[in-house]
């Protein structure tokens, strides 16, 4: 697509969704929902987890589906798509299907930056888990640093006038609320949320937490949405349909 708009092109229609979970016994194919999707879309978003363990066959499998999306695909990995430690091969057969997939990176499409990360782990507001303590424990930290950095700096990259950032942990606790307390710390953290607010974005869009709700707000007020695909969304669709 060309990054020059023309007064048809002053929104863009995003599609996005989370958490597909392609299997390798291809329980679940995506390619007529794609091929909706193409119909109703300018773009289509994946916000991780898009393999269930990480498996290059499972990525050959989505590979395969995306063959009938006639839009252009932008994601990001999930926590999932790194079980089997084959995280670059699995993203290299996604890019090769066409996908732009992001890893601190920015990509723009028709005048609307989008820039993804993974993100991580670590906790919300006051009890945020806090660089202290054991080794292991400040590794972790640093994980969720590391993510946000990198974050930082590809959303410096964007010179669009409108953008979206994609991420598949959490980054405020309004998406991820009816999900367990004990697991919140597990499902994102508040640092995504305040790297983003550094700058002004259209919406930010995560998955990962299957049992949250569909809309929220970082605490600059920027509109977050959870699009895992089992979340309940205005469309009645596994996919939510937002206009930047």
């Amino acid at each position: 697509m060309s990054d020059v708009q023309t007064p048809l092109q002053a929104t863009l229609k995003v599609a996005a969704m989370g958490d597909l979970h392609v299997r390798e016994d291809n329980a679940e194919s995506y390619r007529d929902l794609f091929g909706e999707i193409s119909r109703e879309a300018d773009v289509l978003v994946l916000a991780g987890d898009l393999t269930d363990l990480g498996k290059p066959k499972e990525a050959e499998l989505l590979a395969q589906d995306l063959k009938a999306c006639s839009i252009p695909v932008v994601g990001v990995l999930g926590n999932h798509d790194y079980e089997c430690g084959a995280q670059e091969e699995v993203s290299q057969i996604l890019r090769d299907a066409g996908m732009k997939l992001l890893d601190g990176q920015s990509v723009e499409i028709d005048g609307v930056g989008f820039v993804g990360v993974k993100g991580f782990a670590g906790g919300f507001g006051r009890r945020m888990l806090g660089y202290f303590g054991e080794p292991a424990m400040k590794q972790f930290v640093n994980e969720t640093m590391n993510e946000t950095l990198r974050l930082e700096n590809a959303m410096r990259q964007v010179r669009a006038k409108r953008s979206m950032v994609i991420l598949h942990y959490a980054p405020v606790t309004d998406t991820i609320e009816s999900e367990p307390l004990e697991i919140y710390p597990f499902l994102g953290s508040s640092r995504l949320a305040e790297t983003i607010d550094r700058f002004k974005v259209n919406a930010i869009v995560h998955g990962h937490a299957h049992r949250g709700r569909f809309e929220g707000r970082t605490p600059g007020g920027q509109p977050v949405y959870n699009v895992a695909k089992h979340i309940e969304k205005p469309t009645g669709k596994p996919y939510a349909i937002l206009e930047i």
